[in-house]
């Protein structure tokens, strides 16, 4: 039997932040993404492709049927399974998801993840509206379920979004098949694992209010509540703490209404009296992402990834689509093709070593910043240069002040991972 406990340790949070929020014309996404603390999480890229018409996808259970045309999409990923955690693509739509729990109850069978739902709406999607219709067809044709851990005992749960583009954002919350969406237009958001969409509704699914009423949730009188009607009636202590996490993270953004860039961003994930910055019992954030998404269509997206725990202590890198854009090696985990845990019934009976180059590298460098000081504190000190040297770039950038070549951009996150592993040589 598949665990659904909410008191199961889970926790992600998400923020967006929208003009005239955002410091700069620009939307600004970003993600921690907590999960179990020995858990790898890769960044990857794949590159646009075409596929033959009536071609089958093997997503991380189930397969899908392949669409004609699909777009290039960066993404951090536990590196076990196919979808990701967040990520963005060539459009410049980025997408990040966490866990939730509702009255509905969560499926036995193995389905879409909602990692996979991220992945395909990437893939799928040149708007975060785009996306959204996305993930909702998906979800209606093959529902979603299957462990979402790395382990023997099963442990399930369904999915929120926060999907951004250039102009936009939309807040995307699932019950089973059902959903409710609120669009934000402008301000700023955050969601972290529970239902968050009032009455404010943009859009929904169109059985969601006979469902709930027929199963005596909602009387059919009044507003319609979507958090109220469809969260469980009984929180449980760790949805008691995301609720802290959330009101943490709104008031943080709050605070920065009008003055949020990237490193503002950064800075939030890198809270830890929060609780948002993530090192409870078994979970740490083990991946963070911040993007800058310019509303003026002639400059380019930039993403940052840490491709490494704890960003408190970790190095955001930037990437930019470009010409000539290709895998950085030392972000990529080993694969154990049909051995694969993942892939050999019953799942999950041996564990493989699925850490790359810069986890190990990374891993060894926390483990010198707690046990030599000074050391530690060189290290932490070239960490934050290197990221200040990308942080700066993207303003020139941006700015019109710095204008390299297509391929320069391309191969940037690769020359700040090559970089940073060399730090940790």
């Amino acid at each position: 039997m598949a665990s659904s406990s909410p008191d199961s340790p889970c926790s992600c949070d998400c923020f967006v932040s929208v003009p005239p929020a955002s410091a700069i014309p620009a939307v600004i996404f970003a993600k921690n993404s907590d999960r179990p603390r020995d858990e790898v999480q890769e960044v990857v890229f794949v590159p646009a492709g075409s596929h033959t018409p009536g071609s089958r996808l093997q997503c991380t259970y189930i397969e899908v049927e392949q669409v004609s045309k699909t777009h290039a999409v960066i993404l951090s990923r536990p590196s076990w399974l196919w979808g990701a955690e967040m990520g963005a693509n060539e459009h410049g739509v980025c997408i990040g998801n966490e866990a939730v729990w509702t009255k509905e109850p969560v499926g036995e069978g193995e389905a879409l993840l909602g990692m996979d739902l991220l992945r395909l709406a990437l893939e799928r999607s040149s708007s975060a509206q785009e996306a959204l219709h996305v993930i909702t067809g998906l979800l209606e044709r093959y529902g979603q379920g299957g462990s979402c851990l790395e382990d023997p005992v099963p442990f399930s749960y369904h999915s929120t979004f926060l999907l951004a583009d250039r102009t936009e954002a939309w807040v995307l919350e699932t019950a089973g098949r059902l959903w409710a969406a609120q669009r934000i237009q402008a301000g700023a958001r955050n969601i972290s694992n529970q239902l968050s969409i009032g009455t404010d509704i943009s859009v929904q699914h169109p059985e969601l209010r006979t469902h709930a009423q027929a199963k005596g949730w909602w009387d059919g009188q009044g507003a319609f509540d979507f958090a109220q009607v469809f969260s469980l009636t009984q929180q449980p202590v760790r949805m008691e703490a995301a609720k802290a996490r959330f009101r943490a993270g709104r008031e943080l953004l709050r605070q920065w209404q009008g003055g949020i860039t990237a490193e503002v961003m950064m800075g939030i994930l890198r809270d830890k009296e929060s609780g948002i910055c993530m090192d409870s019992g078994g979970f740490c954030t083990t991946a963070s992402m911040v993007s800058v998404l310019p509303q003026d269509p002639t400059q380019p997206c930039v993403h940052f990834l840490t491709a490494t725990p704890d960003p408190s202590r970790s190095v955001f890198k930037p990437f930019i689509f470009g010409v000539g854009v290709a895998q950085a090696p030392q972000v990529l985990s080993p694969t154990f093709g049909a051995q694969d845990p993942v892939r050999t019934l019953p799942r999950f009976q041996t564990r493989v070593d699925r850490r790359h180059t810069l986890y190990r590298g990374h891993q060894a460098a926390l483990g010198l910043m707690e046990s030599d000081q000074d050391r530690g504190q060189q290290l932490q000190q070239k960490q934050r240069d290197l990221e200040q040297e990308g942080l700066k770039a993207t303003y020139r950038l941006l700015a019109s002040e710095w204008a390299p070549p297509l391929q320069e951009l391309g191969n940037l996150f690769q020359a700040f991972v090559k970089r940073e592993s060399q730090a940790y040589a």
